[in-house]
């Protein structure tokens, strides 16, 4: 079993349940401004999922150690960046909107350790 691949379906399943609660529960319940934040939240969710379960497949090579340093910085990107705006979009609290640039870093660093990985790939 791949664990990673695992939660990147999971991760997958629950940005789509996000953006479904977007159109479907929030409309109507929050203002344009704040359905934009957890639409955003929604977008980066699904974009990350995808990415985790690229970097997924790059664990069975040399690359692995890698892939997991990418896994796991997309997952911390999900909670925080992702996490953080659907949060500031139920709340309005603005304190979260502090939490939301870490999550983009951890994106970043995600990205640079699968490119670093796909380098390494024995293709």
């Amino acid at each position: 079993m791949n664990g990673w691949l695992a939660i990147a379906a999971i991760n997958g399943l629950l940005a789509v349940a996000s953006g479904a609660f977007a159109a479907h529960g929030l409309q109507g319940r929050l203002d344009a401004h704040a359905l934009q934040l957890w639409e955003t939240g929604a977008r980066y969710h699904m974009y990350h999922a995808l990415a985790l379960g690229l970097a997924a497949f790059a664990l069975r090579d040399a690359a692995a150690g890698a892939a997991t340093v990418a896994s796991a910085f997309f997952l911390g990107g999900i909670f925080l960046f992702s996490g953080s705006l659907y949060l500031l979009a139920l709340t309005g609290a603005r304190g979260f909107a502090l939490v939301t640039p870490i999550g983009g870093v951890c994106f970043l660093i995600g990205w640079g350790a699968l490119a670093y990985a796909a380098m390494r790939l024995k293709v």
